[in-house]
Formats: structure tokens, C-alpha cells, sequence
């Protein structure tokens, strides 16, 4: 925005930031917030506070850097807030998992380490945040987010210390972290819509067994190479010899790969699942019943009957969803799902596809609002701009929606 629209704006932002700030306990902390959010939302390539504070009419750099990097607000109670706000404005139909990375230069700024970075496409010195975004097909905005502590970091107590890392923080897979974030949205929201994420998540059998457990719903992506049995496969229990225990229930042949399974029993239609920039856009879909087999699914079903030994070898039947388009030789997706097999395909594709916002909501975030331009260093300050880059898109998003959302909830 140009300083003059930002500035137009002022009346509403404060009245948005007096809302989801209310929990800071001065009101000059309250002060710099709002202005923070504008240097966020103001015209400009670099958004840390140097030049934010250089474009700003009243921007002082200090008070801004001592608000977002030594200031000891906490931030949870502000992104409960904007989590509350933006799931009552926005209804959303999924909230989608997802991991975002910011390269960096340099040891120094906490959680960085050479790592899979996905703005780059490559292994590269990075940070990674684990995210959940509430989402519909007309709006979304992340409500909570967790930065990624790699194991490096856990085991130099010196290093965290001097970037601020709690003493209770260690290494945590990024499951983990995205179990605890639904963990802690759920605690106060009033539900918990499907779960989408993509295949980093949904390969993992025990991330979805631990949705299942709290009784979640979920459509995630998996990998091609997962493997699993018709859902009309059967065990059986070979003959006793007399001799020793006697054998477990076992299936016949072999698990397949997806892409085998589903060449011998799909029946693809077409499906449409919104409108496009381009288009509408469709694609051919089937729907098969099937029991996931992989090791970790084995040993999951074996616990959950109480053991090897009272299991009776029967897999549980999930639903999977594929996509082949018409001018495709093979699939090109896969997604797993828990939901009832009766759930409508169409809504089972458009759950599937609601991930295109989070690509919507991390260009808006980066270029538009900064969220990777934050040049500080610490734990603090990190969760700080973080929180503070939500904020300004929650404030935007409701506008979009509702000229008049900014009146508190």
C-alpha cells in the first residue's frame, strides 16, 4: 500500500490492533504494534524495521527494535485472538498442515542449519516454521505457527542460550510440531475442520493415526511408492503343526504400490472443484476402498488389537482418492483419507485442492508483508515478527471479506 491508503487506514487498525493486542500490557507496546503493522503493510522492498522505520512518518528504529526483538510480550494470547477472529469471519472448510523455510547467511540466527529449503529447491542454510492455516476456496490466514528446532541446535545448549531458545524447547520432528499447533488450536476453537496436508505429512502413518485418535478428519497426500491391498483382501491363518506358537494370520501375496492398485480396480470421472484464473478447473478422479499396508501400518493395527499376538491380521480400510488427468498415462496424485466412504467425491477433490491458499497466503506474507525479512536473531524476536506479519494479514483479509470487520468480534 502507498503511505496515503496506509495512513487512511489508521482509524481501523487501531481499533483492530486494540482487539487482538489487548493482551500487552502497556499501551506503548499496543503503540509500536500498530505501527509495526503499518511499515508490514506499507510500499516497500525491504520490510525489517530499519527501513520500515525510514518510510514510517512516526518510525523510530529503536523503539521498534526493542518492541520486536527485547520487548518480553507474549505472543500466544495475540494469535489466539487472530485465530478466533479470522475462524469466525471465515468458516473454514479445511485447515491446512503446512512447512515454510527462510534462507539465511550465517550460524547465528536461531534454528538455522543446512537443510531442505523449499523456497529454494534445494538443501541450503535455512530456517523452516511449521504453519496451520484456515482455509476456504475465497479466503485464508495461517493461525499458528512453531519454528523448527534441528537436532544440531538441541545438542549445543550454548548456541540456543545465546539465541534465546527456552530450556524446556528441544528437537521435535515437524509432525510433532504440527500435532502440538492443532493440539493448542483445538484447546480453544470451537472445531476442528478436515486436515489437509501434503505428502511430507500424510506418508507418515503414525501423524495420521494420531489425527485419527483425537478423532479428526483428514485428506492427505501420499507418496506414490506407499503400499496397500485391495479392500477385499482377506487373511489367513495357515494350518497348525503342533509345534510351537501358532502362526499369525497373514495375507496371500503381496502388498502393491499405489499405482498397481490402482490400475487394477479405479474407475475414473470428472470432476470440477473451482474457478481458475484461467478457467474452470477439472480433472478425472476415482475413489477405491483400500488397507494400507506399509510396515508402520502393520505395526499400528498390531498395537491398537493389544499386541502381535491378539491381532487378527486385518488391516483397516481407508479411503484414496487419485487424480489422472485425460491427456495423463498414469496418476499424478494420491491423497489418504479417514472421512466416511460415502463422503461425496466432489467434496473429497476440493478438500484435496484447498492447499493453493497456503501458496496464496506465503506470497502475500513474503512479498507483500515481510515475513522473511525479519533480521534479527533470537527465539523471541523471531515469534515476534512472525506473530506481527499474522496480524497485518489477518487485518487485511478481514477487510477484504468485510469493510467493516475490523469492529471487534
Amino acid at each position: 500500500m502507498r503511505l496515503g491508503e496506509v495512513e487512511r487506514l489508521r482509524g481501523e487498525l487501531a481499533g483492530f490492533v486494540a482487539d487482538v493486542f489487548g493482551s500487552l500490557p502497556r499501551r506503548d507496546q499496543r503503540r509500536w504494534g500498530e505501527c509495526y503493522l503499518r511499515g508490514l503493510m506499507l510500499d516497500g522492498r525491504r520490510k525489517s524495521v530499519q527501513p520500515m522505520a525510514a518510510r514510517l512518518p512516526d518510525g523510530n528504529m529503536q523503539a521498534l527494535q526493542q518492541f520486536v526483538n527485547q520487548s518480553p510480550w507474549e505472543w500466544t494470547p495475540v494469535r489466539q485472538r487472530i485465530a478466533r477472529r479470522l475462524c469466525g469471519a471465515v468458516d473454514p472448510e479445511v485447515w491446512v498442515i503446512d512447512d515454510v523455510s527462510f534462507p539465511k547467511c550465517g550460524r547465528a540466527s536461531v534454528g538455522v542449519a543446512r537443510q531442505y529449503c523449499g523456497a529454494l529447491g534445494k538443501r541450503a542454510n535455512c530456517q523452516v516454521a511449521v504453519s496451520v492455516h484456515a482455509a476456504t476456496d475465497t479466503a485464508s490466514c495461517p493461525l499458528e505457527w512453531a519454528l523448527f528446532l534441528p537436532q544440531e541446535w538441541a545438542e549445543d545448549a550454548g548456541r540456543c542460550r545465546r539465541a534465546g531458545v527456552p530450556e524446556e524447547v528441544g528437537h521435535v520432528p515437524k509432525t510433532g510440531l504440527a500435532l502440538g499447533l492443532l493440539d493448542r488450536l483445538a484447546a480453544f476453537l470451537p472445531r476442528v475442520p478436515v486436515l489437509v496436508a501434503d505428502a511430507g505429512y500424510g506418508r507418515s502413518v503414525s501423524f495420521r493415526l494420531a489425527l485419527e485418535a483425537r478423532g479428526w478428519s483428514y485428506v492427505m497426500a501420499l507418496d506414490p511408492k506407499e503400499t496397500a491391498r485391495p479392500a477385499g483382501a482377506e487373511p489367513r491363518r495357515p494350518a497348525y503343526g503342533g509345534l510351537g506358537p501358532p502362526t499369525l494370520p497373514r495375507y496371500r501375496g503381496p502388498a502393491q504400490a499405489l499405482p498397481a492398485l490402482v490400475a487394477a480396480g479405479a474407475r475414473f470421472e470428472e470432476v470440477t472443484w473451482r474457478q481458475g484464473s484461467k478457467g474452470t478447473l477439472t480433472s478425472r478422479f476415482a475413489v477405491l476402498q483400500v488397507r494400507p499396508a506399509g510396515k508402520e501400518a502393520c505395526r499400528a493395527a498390531q498395537e491398537h488389537a493389544g499386541g502381535r499376538s491378539s491381532w487378527d491380521g486385518v488391516l483397516p480400510v481407508r479411503t484414496l482418492l487419485v487424480e489422472r488427468p485425460e491427456e495423463a498415462d498414469e496418476p499424478t496424485g494420491y491423497w489418504m483419507t479417514n472421512l466416511p466412504a460415502d463422503t461425496p467425491i466432489a467434496d473429497l477433490v476440493r478438500w484435496a485442492k484447498m492447499r493453493w491458499r497456503v501458496e496464496h497466503d506465503y506470497r502475500e506474507l513474503k512479498h507483500g508483508l515481510g515475513l522473511d525479512h525479519f533480521e534479527g536473531r533470537t527465539w523471541r524476536g523471531w515469534h515476534h515478527h512472525v506473530t506481527l506479519v499474522t496480524a497485518a494479514q489477518a487485518f487485511l483479509t478481514l477487510r477484504r471479506l468485510d469493510p467493516k470487520a475490523h469492529t471487534p468480534a
